[in-house]
C-alpha cells in the first residue's frame, strides 16, 4: 500500500523579527505524533526549511504529497512569506500562490494546513482547487500553532477523517486555555477517495466546521496584534508574481 505523504515547508526569514519561530519544535512535535500513532507504518513525512519559491514548486513536484503543511508567517491579502537566496523575506501572492495548486488539481493533494497568521485568505484561494485547506483567520501565537499541529496530527495517525483531526486540533489548543482555539479555520467539502480508511471517504458524515460549543462558550477572545513596518511591495498584474520585501518586516507572532 502506498505511503501517505506529508510535506512540511517552513520559513522564517532572517527579518522578520528578534524572535524567531518555533519551527523545529513543531517539526519535532509533527513527526513524534505520528511515529507514536497506530497507523504510523503509512505516512512519509519530508520536511523542506528555510523555503523559497523554487523550493515550494520543486517540493510539489518530486514529492506528489496527499497532505502540504506549511508553518511561517502570514500578513493577510499580501501574501505568505517564504524566503529569498539571502533568507529574507519573499513574499508570495494569494494569487501565485492559489496558481499553482491549481496546477495540481487533478492530483493528489487531499489537505493543505497553513500554519500562518492571517492564512485564512490564501485558504480560501486554495480551496478552490484543494478539497480540504485550513487557514488561520487572525494572529496566532507560536504556542497555539504548534499545539493546533500535534493535536491534528495526533488525530490523523489514529485514523480521524481531516474534519475530526481539525477539531482535535482547536480542542487542543483549548485544553490549555488558551482563547486562540478558534483561530484555525477548516474550508472543507466531500471527497472522493480516502485517507485511511478503506472505501469510506475522509469527510464521510462530518460536515460540521464549527468548534464544539462546549470549547467554544467557557473561552473568552484575548486582543491579539500584529504590526508590519517598512515593507516594500512591487509587482505587476501578473499573478503568478512574487513579491519582494526589504528591510525589517516585524512580526509579533505569526
Amino acid at each position: 500500500m502506498n505511503p501517505i505523504k506529508i510535506l512540511i515547508l517552513t520559513a522564517n526569514p532572517s527579518n522578520t523579527g528578534s524572535n524567531p519561530l518555533c519551527l523545529d519544535a513543531e517539526v519535532r512535535r509533527i513527526e513524534e505524533a505520528l511515529q507514536r500513532s497506530h497507523y504510523r507504518d503509512r505516512f512519509q513525512i519530508t520536511t523542506k526549511l528555510a523555503v523559497r519559491t523554487t523550493d515550494l514548486r520543486r517540493a510539489m513536484l518530486d514529492h506528489k504529497p496527499q497532505i502540504v503543511h506549511f508553518s511561517g508567517h502570514g500578513i493577510g491579502e499580501q501574501g505568505l512569506i517564504l524566503e529569498n537566496d539571502a533568507g529574507k523575506v519573499q513574499l508570495v501572492s494569494t494569487e501565485a500562490l492559489a496558481g499553482l495548486f491549481g496546477i495540481f488539481e487533478t492530483g493528489e493533494i487531499e489537505c493543505v494546513l497553513l500554519n500562518a497568521c492571517y492564512s485564512e485568505i490564501q485558504a480560501t484561494a486554495i480551496h478552490q482547487f484543494v478539497d480540504c485547506v485550513i487557514g488561520m483567520n487572525q494572529p496566532i501565537g507560536d504556542k497555539s500553532a504548534v499545539q493546533f499541529a500535534e493535536g491534528f496530527y495526533d488525530a490523523l495517525g489514529a485514523g480521524s477523517p481531516y474534519e475530526e483531526a481539525y477539531k482535535i486540533g482547536c480542542s487542543a489548543i483549548a485544553l490549555e486555555g488558551s482563547s486562540e482555539y478558534s483561530t484555525p479555520v477548516l474550508k472543507n467539502r466531500k471527497r472522493r477517495g480516502a485517507l485511511l480508511q478503506g472505501n469510506q471517504t475522509v469527510s464521510q458524515s462530518l460536515q460540521a466546521k464549527s468548534v464544539p460549543a462546549a470549547i467554544a462558550e467557557p473561552l473568552a477572545r484575548l486582543p491579539q496584534s500584529q504590526a508590519i513596518g517598512n515593507v516594500t511591495i512591487s509587482g505587476s498584474n501578473n499573478p503568478f508574481n512574487a513579491i519582494q520585501a526589504g528591510g525589517n518586516v516585524k512580526l509579533s507572532q505569526r
